[in-house]
């Protein structure tokens, strides 16, 4: 059975244990844990830590999963998403340490997956990027392997405004890249995080990639999106892709929720599925961000009884 939950960056002011009470309270199964470094965060929703990796203890490991024990709740993996291909090495090594860092503590605390990003150079070809990932990503994954972690790549491609021009930030974003990096590092352990709301703006069907990548789907995230086809009409395809869509709260975009659905359970899924709030008329107070929460998990039951 598909457990739902929901990625806990939205409810960022809020400690580990108001998060998990929260999804306790509402009954929600599992919640996805950001743990990004301690500063300043260089994007939106990012930035948010609910989990100090780096400072991590048996001890702390132990009450941590105490308090999920009591509560019920699960951690669905813990998310981190950087830019590990990063064209500043210094940069790139950092995000690579952190990674890492994310993955003991998965092990730790015996949490199943570790959510993030493969990474991308922009301003590089695609065939030079994948040199590169083939140099950076095997040690990652052979480091997830040892420690029974399984790594969930986002399908985003984090391009959606002039700084992320012209190639985003993430190499993983179509299954023609999938393909490539799934013979390149064939590991269990190496699979992903699948959102179908990037498919939407990139004009692809969600249900036919989950058909053939069944087997390496490890995490899902649950967020729709918006073409807004007047600003389509305005400025084509080719525009910096926020120009002509929009993240909305599942339900409120172009996602087709029943055949996403279907196409999940005859995969014979059964992991977490979060819901991830990036809809910008939902930002605000955090009242109006727990409600989101809570609207987006009336409409999904409708798909998950988890």
């Amino acid at each position: 059975m598909i457990k739902l939950g929901f990625l806990s960056v939205i409810l960022g002011e809020l400690s580990f244990e108001e998060v998990i009470e929260f999804a306790a309270k509402n009954g929600l199964s599992c919640v996805e844990i950001p743990c990004w470094p301690a500063g300043k965060a260089e994007r939106k929703y990012a930035g948010v830590s609910h989990i100090d990796v780096a400072g991590i203890t048996a001890n702390k490991a132990g009450e941590i999963n105490r308090i999920l024990k009591k509560k019920n709740v699960m951690i669905s993996g813990l998310g981190y998403y950087p830019n590990p291909l990063d064209p500043d090495e210094s940069k790139a090594q950092f995000y690579i340490d952190h990674l890492k860092k994310v993955i003991s503590a998965a092990a730790m605390l015996g949490v199943p997956v570790v959510n993030t990003f493969i990474g991308r150079d922009q301003n590089k070809n695609t065939g030079d990027n994948f040199a590169k990932f083939k140099d950076v990503w095997p040690e990652i994954v052979r480091l997830a392997e040892k420690n029974k972690v399984k790594i969930a790549i986002e399908n985003c491609p984090m391009y959606f405004t002039g700084d992320e021009w012209p190639g985003g930030k993430n190499l993983a974003n179509t299954p023609a890249m999938w393909r490539r990096m799934f013979e390149a590092i064939p590991s269990k352990n190496f699979g992903l995080n699948f959102d179908p709301s990037h498919f939407v703006w990139q004009f692809m069907d969600p249900a036919k990639a989950i058909r053939e990548f069944k087997d390496r789907i490890f995490h899902i995230h649950l967020k729709d999106a918006k073409i807004l086809r007047d600003k389509l009409d305005e400025v084509g395809i080719l525009a910096e892709p926020l120009q002509f869509h929009t993240p909305k709260l599942p339900g409120l975009g172009d996602v087709d929720w029943g055949g996403f659905f279907s196409a999940l359970t005859d995969a014979g899924y059964d992991g977490c599925a979060v819901i991830e709030v990036e809809d910008r008329a939902f930002e605000g107070p955090l009242d109006k961000r727990k409600a989101s929460i809570l609207q987006s998990r009336n409409f999904l039951r409708q798909f998950i009884a988890g």
